[in-house]
């Protein structure tokens, strides 16, 4: 078992002065990472981790997919994220940490387990910062057309990384706002389209909304029950951010408060804002709708209610989201990097921080990769950059299935040492467990059988990338314990000759 990063407040070191990053460490003036995310910050991070830009702009294949039944996909995958964010809970809240599930797989399965997740998760975000950076320079320059593509994503990811290399309280503030427009614009969504289904919206054409939409135009199901398994390929990746709170948490007065709180939350905000935004549009407007796949779900449902400029309305809540996501990606990246740091896991210069309580090192290697994948994405969009895409697009499931197979372990280990910090129970342990286990690799078995949306290329490219990274962490293994045995024969008595007769 390797020692895990504990958090100070300002100007308190960790407990552990001997650990890497310890008070005294070069570079790091104030021994670690610092409490300066407040309840508000926490809590938008938490509501807004959920909501992804993928929400408003990749429903509409969802919905073509499945009809109206894609709800029974997101109600599936839903459930899902819910108890592996139990899960989670249950083992953040008893230890809170930066490196969240990364850290709790090192403890439970083993430093090889800890490692490998840890550096596929940090290789999910930086490829997300590419693909966040190039969409929101598309809007910004359909704006601005001045300023080319390539120089609207230099510019986002330069403001912030400054923003992330300010200080943790930078980033909660900046994530509070960009969290409270996504989830405003959300609840406006759901109230407004709510009342025009059932013809209480004043102003508003409603002829062709209403309940009846679900079962007409070819049922509820209109491709069938195998529509749902495909649906739900197409909608899991979607809930990849649940997990920032649990991050986030770590860095605040309160973590064990703080997690609590956001795990006992994930099931009405996954309800509300996935459940209920996608309820609204397939209600509004038939599934199959020409304009759902001409202008996006949620375009085309604001230009059936007939309000003006929906089109620049949806533009800007997805570049909102967009910089949401960008901003928490880069901040998600580099502690898990910093984790890693403070476990040995990666060089050790991730694990020092400013007198802020910055892990500058981390945040610049996250981001100087980040700056690498737009680049490939922008000479080498079909070739490098659409395997950096394909050999991280089943990271998630990876880390959800690590959660699982942790906390079977993890919850022993609380309760036979720490009982009392059992603040968060998985229910129906350890049964609700192995269901989940059998859906994520159920989910991993059927993207196997999916050519028409490259799931198989997916999952079998994120299975390379995987191996090879589990590979690293055993050679590594290998040979910590080789220098480990070398150690301890030199330091073993009589190993030298004294010259003493």
């Amino acid at each position: 078992m390797t020692s895990q990063p504990t958090l100070s407040k300002a100007g308190n070191g960790p407990e552990d002065p001997g650990a890497p990053g310890g008070p005294g460490s070069p570079g790091e003036p104030d021994g670690g990472l610092q409490a300066g995310l407040k309840n508000r910050h926490l809590s938008m991070i938490a509501i807004g981790g959920v909501i992804g830009a993928g929400l408003f702009v990749g429903s509409s294949s969802g919905i073509a997919t499945a009809g109206p039944g894609i709800l029974l996909s997101y109600a599936l995958v839903g459930t899902m994220v819910v108890l592996v964010m139990r899960m989670l809970g249950e083992m953040s809240a008893a230890n809170p940490t930066s490196g969240s599930f990364s850290a709790h797989a090192d403890r439970a399965l083993g430093r090889w387990a800890g490692f490998s997740i840890g550096w596929l998760y940090w290789f999910f975000w930086v490829v997300v910062l590419a693909i966040e950076a190039t969409a929101g320079a598309v809007i910004l320059e359909s704006w601005v057309p001045a300023v080319p593509q390539w120089g609207w994503a230099l510019i986002v990811m330069l403001v912030l990384t400054a923003t992330n290399l300010g200080s943790v309280g930078s980033y909660g503030e900046f994530e509070f706002w960009f969290a409270g427009i996504k989830v405003v614009a959300i609840g406006a969504f759901i109230v407004i389209g709510g009342l025009a289904v059932f013809g209480v919206l004043p102003g508003a054409d409603t002829d062709s909304a209403g309940l009846g939409n679900l079962t007409e135009h070819g049922g509820f199901l209109p491709h069938g029950p195998g529509s749902i398994l495909t649906g739900i390929l197409l909608v899991v990746f979607s809930f990849m951010g649940s997990e920032i709170a649990t991050l986030a948490a770590g860095e605040s007065e309160n973590p064990q408060r703080a997690v609590t709180k956001s795990t006992n939350s994930v099931i009405w905000r996954i309800g509300v804002f996935y459940l209920g935004s996608i309820f609204v549009v397939v209600t509004l407007l038939p599934w199959d709708s020409e304009s759902i796949q001409k202008d996006g779900s949620y375009v085309a449902a604001l230009n059936s209610l007939g309000i003006a400029n929906a089109g620049e309305i949806m533009k800007f809540i997805v570049l909102t989201s967009v910089l949401s996501c960008l901003n928490s990606g880069l901040y998600t990246a580099s502690r898990m990097a910093f984790s890693l740091g403070r476990r040995g896991d990666a060089p050790k210069a991730f694990a020092r921080t400013t007198s802020r309580g910055v892990p500058m090192p981390a945040i610049l290697a996250s981001v100087a990769f980040g700056f690498v994948a737009v680049f490939f994405n922008y000479e080498f969009p079909d070739s490098v950059f659409l395997f950096l895409v394909n050999s991280s697009g089943a990271v998630a499931l990876f880390v959800w299935l690590v959660i699982c197979l942790s906390q079977l372990r993890m919850r022993k280990i609380i309760e036979r040492e720490t009982p009392e910090k059992l603040v968060v129970r998985m229910w129906l342990y350890p049964y609700l467990t192995w269901a989940t286990i059998a859906l994520i690799v159920f989910v991993l078995g059927y993207m196997l059988t999916d050519t028409e949306h490259d799931g198989r290329q997916t999952v079998l490219l994120s299975l390379l990338v995987a191996a090879v990274v589990v590979g690293i962490s055993l050679v590594l293994e290998k040979v910590r314990r080789g220098r480990s045995r070398v150690r301890e024969a030199s330091d073993a008595p009589g190993a030298s000759d004294t010259g003493q007769v």
